[in-house]
């Protein structure tokens, strides 16, 4: 836990309500929808730690550059939310489910939108950096949705498209907080090798809950990843494992699974090494993450970068 963290997640929750307030009282409630839901704010703090590496106050710009980060991960649920046809998000009813697709798809480019005016403030460099994520995610979701329902999917098909997709704006929140405290290039450097790491972590570790984990804990159907014919890391090993298990799976995947269907998917793949095996190489990100703070200085703020992914992998 960052030092004096109960502060700052209340100065980074003031500053997401302000930036989604606009004259619109309608659009003023759906753009704040998912926001007035709660959430972890992982990429904000991240900024915040990555800032605090200088080993001064919460600036301001901190605040804001983290905010920047959740608007663009926000603005990209809602997105998706309109492309799984979801129901719910963060339990509560998606925007998409209450007042439409293309409110939904609006009220996303605002939230984008939003994101690369409060990153413009903070600079040229940053909202450079901003745009090129925005487009990093994109590319990463193309990458998913090019191999929809392809129980062959190459292994480097699914890393590419996490890294685009999840690990980028990691990657880049961990960077403005460097870049916004003027730390030297290569801490910088480093702060985004790190974000990039454990974005990574993050993902698998997400994709791991999505096939562990019950459908209370999930607040939605274990399994849903295989259901849209998203193949992820765990499942990938499975198949490629070989075997009966293999050829099992191959024998459901490529179409939409039914509810027995996607529960005997599951059962395989809990019973089978694809689990430990996708574990396995999120241990290698949090290597990675581990060792690109090898180049930090000692502190507080450092400790957290450090001990977070290893606890990350841990609640799975």
């Amino acid at each position: 836990m960052l030092p004096g963290q109960d502060d700052v997640l209340a100065r980074i929750e003031s500053a997401l309500g302000d930036a989604v307030v606009v004259d619109d009282a309608y659009l003023n409630q759906i753009a704040s929808h998912l926001i007035d839901a709660g959430g972890k704010r992982l990429r904000p703090l991240l900024t915040v730690a990555a800032a605090q590496v200088a080993q001064v106050g919460v600036r301001q710009e901190a605040i804001l550059g983290g905010v920047s980060c959740e608007l663009v991960q926000t603005g990209s649920l809602y997105h998706d939310d309109v492309m799984d046809e979801a129901p719910t998000r963060r339990g509560v009813d998606t925007v998409n489910a209450v007042w439409g697709n293309l409110q939904a798809i609006l009220a996303g480019d605002f939230l984008l939108a939003k994101a690369s005016e409060i990153a413009a403030s903070l600079g040229t460099e940053v909202a450079g950096l901003l745009a090129r994520t925005i487009m990093r995610l994109c590319e990463g979701q193309i990458e998913e949705l090019r191999h929809t329902y392809n129980s062959a999917r190459p292994e480097v098909s699914y890393l590419a498209s996490i890294r685009g997709k999840t690990a980028s704006l990691f990657a880049t929140a961990a960077r403005i907080g460097g870049l916004v405290a003027d730390l030297p290039r290569p801490m910088v450097e480093s702060l985004t090798a790190y974000g990039e790491a454990y974005g990574m972590v993050f993902q698998i570790v997400d994709d791991l809950l999505d096939l562990t984990a019950s459908d209370d804990q999930l607040g939605k159907p274990a399994g849903h990843d295989m259901v849209e014919g998203v193949y992820t890391l765990p499942v990938l090993r499975t198949l490629q494992g070989g075997g009966v298990a293999a050829a099992e799976l191959v024998g459901l995947f490529g179409k939409p699974l039914t509810v027995a269907e996607r529960d005997k998917a599951l059962a395989i793949v809990r019973q089978h090494g694809g689990l430990d095996a996708a574990r396995r190489t999120a241990q290698q990100y949090v290597d990675q993450a581990v060792a690109a703070c090898a180049a930090l200085p000692a502190g507080p703020a450092v400790d957290v970068l450090i001990a977070a992914p290893t606890a990350l992998l841990a609640s799975v």
